[in-house]
């Protein structure tokens, strides 16, 4: 018969909670928290008492899932690299087809001037 023996590890979570303000950088919500993060930066919370600051770019103000609004949240230029991109992928995709129809154009010109040449031997024969 087997026994299994469900022990808990010892001081496997921390000890260390503290309030801290949380802000969100899009729409200023700031609400507080018990955390174990820590900051050098410290705000004046609405009971008179300083407390940590922690910056966020995304929180439950600010995030669609939760605001039911889409909002396009680009802190470090990714819409913006992948505007660049399509553009320049749209102007070589131009670039290419202009050639093309500049080669077609040069074979249909060499096709009609072989055309010609033909022709002008037979009416000297």
């Amino acid at each position: 018969m087997y026994t299994i023996s469900l022990t808990m590890k010892k001081d496997l979570h921390p000890d260390n909670y503290q309030l801290v303000v949380y802000e969100d950088l899009n729409n200023g919500f700031r609400f507080i928290t018990r955390s174990t993060a820590t900051s050098d930066e410290t705000t004046k919370w609405e009971d008179g008492k300083e407390y940590p600051l922690i910056k966020v770019h995304v929180s439950s103000a600010s995030h669609p899932y939760f605001t039911g609004e889409e909002k396009i949240l680009d802190v470090e230029g990714r819409v913006d690299k992948f505007k660049a991109r399509a553009a320049a992928g749209a102007k070589a995709k131009e670039k290419r087809a202009a050639a093309a129809k500049k080669q077609s154009q040069r074979e249909a010109a060499k096709i009609a001037k072989a055309e010609t040449k033909a022709e002008n031997t037979k009416v000297k024969k």
